[in-house]
């Protein structure tokens, strides 16, 4: 059983948050913590990295499903795909948490602080810091870098892996059945992954069939 969670209060007497998300099982957990302190907030769904287009929508409808339970504002941002891989032109062989990763966190994460910007929240974090596979360090630093263009908007940056959070965060994707996706996000993320998975005798990734189960063994 994973640790109870500590009462949360936003930073510098904020009395709102807008939260970008990057899917359900990541930010299911940050969404808890943050109803059970009582914290008003709204999902930012930025996440033009997710490749291909049937990924994008089975990840996005299973965070508005759990957005919906909880009666959460969920804000759906534009796929501008074209715009990422621009930005990532040349960066297609880089490593994961590489430059191209901190690319594609500084525009998901300028997006969200310009909505923030332009829609009166003055905080902003994101569900990305949870997931073990990343850095977290290269994601806050990303994270403070979008606001410095904006002196009205704060970055969070609190680490939601801690006491307990990364445990209860598979938990609540067994209890509430999440897709689980098996690849970061973007086309190259899926190309080296089934590359890896080839090399070591497994199947290559099957989209949109693989589900948390409360009957699952722990990863």
């Amino acid at each position: 059983m994973s640790t109870q969670r500590l009462k949360l209060e936003l930073p510098s007497g904020h009395d709102q948050l807008l939260l970008h998300s990057c899917c359900a099982p990541c930010s299911g957990e940050v969404m808890e913590a943050l109803i059970d302190s009582g914290i008003k907030f709204s999902i930012f769904f930025y996440n033009p990295n997710i490749h291909p287009v049937k990924e994008y929508l089975i990840r996005k409808e299973e965070n508005i499903r759990f957005a919906e339970k909880h009666n959460i504002p969920f804000i759906d941002a534009d796929y501008d795909t074209d715009n990422w891989f621009a930005r990532a032109k040349g960066m297609e062989d880089e490593p994961e948490r590489g430059i191209r990763c901190t690319m594609c966190f500084d525009m998901r994460f300028e997006r969200t602080a310009l909505y923030a910007h332009e829609h009166g929240f003055s905080l902003i974090s994101s569900s990305l810091g949870i997931s073990r596979w990343k850095n977290m360090a290269q994601i806050n630093d990303c994270g403070i870098r979008a606001v410095s263009n904006y002196p009205d908007i704060q970055y969070w940056d609190y680490n939601w892996r801690k006491n307990g959070g990364s445990s209860r965060m598979i938990e609540i994707s067994k209890r509430e059945e999440f897709y689980q996706q098996e690849y970061c996000g973007c086309v190259y993320s899926l190309r080296d992954t089934n590359r890896w998975r080839m090399s070591n005798g497994r199947d290559r990734i099957k989209l949109g069939v693989k589900f948390y189960s409360n009957a699952m063994e722990e990863d």
